[in-house]
C-alpha cells in the first residue's frame, strides 16, 4: 500500500467540506421552516481581517509601490462538518 501525499489528502477535505456546504444550501431550499432547517444552515464564520480587527474581512498591507490584499473567510455548518466526516471515511477506506 502506498500513502498519500498530504497535499491529496487537504484538497480531498476542502472537496469534501464544499460538497456538505453544497448540500447544505440545497437543503435550505428544499426544508420548511423549523428547528431542522435551522439546525442544518446556522453557520460559524471566521475571517482573517476579523483576527486583525478589519470590518472587510481583508488585510492591507502598503509598501508604497505595492499593495496586497490578504482575504481568507471559512463559513462553517453542520452539514459542512458532515462533508468533512465523509471525505475523511472516503481517505480511510481507499487507502
Amino acid at each position: 500500500m502506498k500513502k498519500q501525499g498530504l497535499g491529496i489528502i487537504i484538497v480531498i477535505l476542502v472537496v469534501g467540506t464544499m460538497l456538505g456546504t453544497l448540500l447544505g444550501e440545497m437543503l435550505g431550499f428544499i426544508l420548511p421552516e423549523g428547528v431542522v432547517k435551522d439546525f442544518f444552515l446556522t453557520s460559524i464564520h471566521f475571517d482573517l481581517g476579523g483576527l486583525a480587527g478589519k470590518e472587510d474581512g481583508v488585510i492591507n498591507l502598503n509598501l508604497i509601490m505595492v499593495q496586497l490584499k490578504f482575504g481568507l473567510s471559512f463559513t462553517l455548518n453542520f452539514s459542512s462538518l458532515l462533508g468533512i466526516s465523509g471525505s475523511y471515511y472516503f481517505l480511510r477506506y481507499f487507502r
